[in-house]
C-alpha cells in the first residue's frame, strides 16, 4: 500500500523534509476515519484560511530580524569613509520596510480578532497573506542588496530568508489565488 517517493531537492525550506507519498489499495477501517468519507478535499480547503494566518504570523519576526540585521551591518560597514547606513537612501528604504511590517502585523490582528469572534475571514486572511508574500520578497531582496556581496554567500541569516520566505507566495495558494479570492470577496469580477 504506501509508497513514499524520494526526497524533493527544494529551492528552499531545505530543512523540512518534502516527498510524495503514493496509497495504493489501502484500506482504512471506519473507527480511524476522520468526518466523512470522500469529504477529505473540502476539509482541507475550509482549514485554508486558518494556514494561511498562521503562514502570515510565521514571516514577522523574520523579517523583523533581517531588518535588524541589516540595519546593525549597515551600521558597522563602511564604503568611502562612512557607515552604508548613514546614506539617506538606505536608512530610508529601512524604515519603510520597517513600517511595512507592522502594518502587515496589524492586518494580522485584525483578520484573527474577526475570526476569533466567528467571521468568515476568508478575504482579509487573502489579503494578509498576498501581503505577506510580497513584503517578503521586498525585504529580503531589498535587505539581501544592502549587505553587498556579503549577502550572496550562505555565511548569512539574509541569503537564508531570501531563499526560504519565497514560499510564502506559492504554498497555500499562489498570489494570483489570493487576487482571485479577494476579487470574488469585493464582488469585482466581470459578470457579477
Amino acid at each position: 500500500g504506501i509508497h513514499v517517493a524520494k526526497k524533493v531537492d527544494k529551492l528552499g525550506m531545505r530543512s523540512s523534509d518534502t516527498a510524495q507519498i503514493f496509497f495504493e489499495d489501502v484500506r482504512v477501517p471506519c473507527k480511524n476515519l476522520i468526518g466523512e468519507e470522500g469529504k477529505g478535499f473540502t476539509y482541507q480547503m475550509l482549514q485554508f484560511q486558518e494556514e494561511r494566518l498562521w503562514g502570515v504570523a510565521t514571516v514577522l519576526t523574520p523579517m523583523e530580524t533581517i531588518i535588524q540585521e541589516t540595519v546593525d551591518y549597515t551600521r558597522q560597514r563602511k564604503v568611502f569613509g562612512q557607515p552604508v547606513l548613514h546614506n539617506q537612501t538606505v536608512h530610508f528604504r529601512l524604515a519603510e520596510l520597517a513600517t511595512e511590517v507592522e502594518l502587515l502585523r496589524s492586518l494580522l490582528h485584525r483578520a484573527v480578532a474577526l475570526y476569533v469572534e466567528g467571521n468568515d475571514v476568508t478575504k482579509f486572511a487573502s489579503m494578509a497573506k498576498l501581503k505577506a508574500g510580497r513584503l517578503t520578497r521586498e525585504v529580503t531582496d531589498s535587505c539581501l542588496q544592502f549587505w553587498g556581496g556579503m549577502g550572496f554567500t550562505n555565511e548569512v541569516l539574509v541569503s537564508r530568508f531570501y531563499r526560504d520566505l519565497r514560499l510564502m507566495s506559492i504554498g497555500a495558494g499562489t498570489d494570483e489565488t489570493m487576487l482571485s479570492i479577494i476579487c470574488k470577496h469585493m464582488d469585482t469580477l466581470p459578470g457579477k
